[in-house]
């Protein structure tokens, strides 16, 4: 297969870097900004046309959730408009796009894990551009699979996790919401899984489906940011605020716990416990900090 990857140098993208940098199966095509543009039609066309494409798996996003609410149109223009040039690209070329979502899709109201077809409302502009991203992919009618994750995080880029490690060493005491609850994600599980599920595609199926993916396990940020002190044995006291002590311009999801039992089923994955990835990131992060 010839896989082109947008957003390469994005969390996930590196993953998948990482992940596919020997493997000689594959013509591997891995782009970010400014070698391409996602918003760019014309740039999209030619890069899927000359290489080939038969399969693109779109990291690209905008992800400052808060700058979204008082950058509208940026935000729509890479999480909505991006995605309708990709999937129109990737219906011209009789290619599969793997997209990428978010849990801010739903409202975060709710008591129970989110199923793929619950009834979503997303929350903010953040959640609404890519909740209208997800729609254009589907009206547009290109081969799609739209996987929806929560918590991302890495050794690479700006996260929750390196944020903690970084306020671990300079605080002695910081406040952490504990009323927001969900599902931490390793981005080299998802990694893993988006590789495992392309390796078994059908070449004569057209798909058209949505899936949930995050790591097992329930816990708020304030149970998350304690795991992160705890296993870097730093001193830092954590201490449990309500969402209400720290206001944030984009409202978060209370409750944005996915439910995984259909990816499970049908592409029979093992996905590890939140808990479990957290220690292997941390050991990665600390191997990587030696090399350096």
């Amino acid at each position: 297969m010839n896989i082109l990857v947008t957003g390469s140098r994005g969390q996930l993208g590196s993953e998948l870097l990482n992940l596919w940098r020997d493997d000689e199966r594959h013509n591997l095509i891995f782009r970010d900004l400014p070698e391409l543009d996602i918003t760019d039609e014309a740039q999209v066309n030619a890069v899927c046309r000359e290489l080939s494409v038969s399969v693109i798996v779109n990291c690209a996003a905008w992800t400052a959730v808060d700058k979204a609410e008082n950058e509208v149109a940026a935000a729509f223009r890479v999480n909505r408009d991006g995605a309708a040039v990709l999937a129109a690209a990737a219906k011209a070329a009789g290619a599969l796009l793997l997209n990428v979502s978010t849990d801010y899709v739903f409202d975060g109201n709710g008591c129970r894990p989110y199923l793929e077809d619950d009834q979503v409302s997303p929350c903010g502009v953040y959640g609404q551009s890519k909740w209208e991203g997800e729609e254009a992919i589907r009206s547009i009618g290109c081969s799609h699979i739209i996987i929806r994750t929560s918590w991302l995080y890495s050794v690479y880029g700006l996260n929750f996790v390196k944020t903690m490690l970084r306020l671990g060493r300079e605080r002695e005491q910081i406040g952490v919401v504990f009323d927001q609850v969900g599902s931490p994600t390793w981005a080299a599980d998802l990694a893993r899984a988006i590789v495992s599920m392309l390796e078994r595609l059908d070449p004569e199926r057209h798909y058209a489906d949505t899936f949930h993916y995050s790591n097992e396990g329930v816990c708020s940020w304030y149970d998350f940011a304690k795991a992160i002190m705890d296993a870097a044995a730093l001193s830092c006291k954590v201490m449990p605020i309500e969402s209400s002590d720290y206001p944030t311009p984009a409202k978060r999801p209370q409750y944005s716990v996915l439910n995984k039992r259909k990816i499970k089923e049908l592409w029979g994955l093992e996905i590890p416990h939140w808990h479990d990835s957290l220690l292997k990131m941390l050991e990665q992060l600390e191997e990587s900090s030696g090399k350096g």
